[in-house]
């Protein structure tokens, strides 16, 4: 008996979608499913003093022409 830990949404609907690794597909399984709720995911405070310097080696070039007016004009499609 192997075990396999995974975080998964169940839809409002209550239906619950298992993706089970390829190595143990096309068999026939016995599944028991022990379930808890599963603490909120949050992102890790990241302070701004420690991303300073963090485009140093991919610096911004600016050549002689500037800034063109047409980028921010036509943005059609963009945010499709």
């Amino acid at each position: 008996m192997k075990s396999i830990k995974i975080r998964q949404r169940v839809g409002r609907d209550g239906i619950l979608r298992l993706e089970i690794p390829t190595e143990i597909a096309d068999r026939d399984l016995e599944i028991a499913i022990t379930y808890q709720p599963a603490a909120p995911e949050t992102s890790p405070e990241i302070p701004l003093a420690d991303l300073y310097g963090i485009c140093a080696d991919d610096p911004l070039e600016i050549d002689d022409g500037g800034i063109r007016e047409t980028l921010d004009e036509d943005l059609t499609g963009a945010f499709d």
